[in-house]
């Protein structure tokens, strides 16, 4: 009875003192789906005209990094620190090392050109900062990166790099 009693406070003494001991990292999902990268300023003047603007030039690439599993987007969701939303309406599936460009205005989805439109010509993310969450039709969070253009946009070409 002692033994035991001792072999367990030694184990939990033992597995404090790993996670006490491991070093803070960033929180790391656990999705196949990681963003890939934003064009979160549109090249030229901003414009949100349906009809002759630039929203369809801001876009989010997500990109399915698993090496076997096929990720139906159908219920994902793409939000932005201010609450703005998109949820993916129909099913859109990304096969191993595939990605898909959701892009702002309005357009025709297609699977064979890996491109959703939000159908919505208002910008999405904001030129200076701003925080893009990707969530999965279960509601966990698959992704999260925040940037500000003056330390994460070193070309100034308003597209950041997040998974390569």
């Amino acid at each position: 009875m002692r033994i035991r009693h001792v072999l367990a406070a030694s184990a939990i003494a033992g597995a404090l003192a790993a996670v006490t001991a491991a070093p803070a990292q960033a929180t790391e999902y656990s999705s196949a789906l990681k963003i890939k990268g934003i064009q979160y300023d549109a090249p030229g003047r901003d414009s949100n005209r349906c009809s002759g603007g630039n929203t369809r030039d801001e876009y989010l690439t997500i990109k399915n990094y698993s090496r076997s599993t096929t990720v139906n987007l159908k219920g994902y969701v793409v939000k932005d620190a201010a609450g703005n939303r998109f949820v993916f309406p129909s099913n859109h599936y990304l096969q191993p090392g595939d990605y898909v460009k959701l892009r702002g205005g309005h357009g025709t989805d297609s699977d064979a050109n890996n491109v959703v439109y939000r159908q919505n010509c208002n910008f999405m993310w904001n030129n200076d900062k701003d925080t893009v969450y990707l969530y999965k039709s279960s509601g966990s969070r698959a992704d999260v990166h925040s940037y500000t253009a003056s330390r994460d946009d070193r070309d100034g070409n308003g597209y950041i790099t997040y998974h390569g």
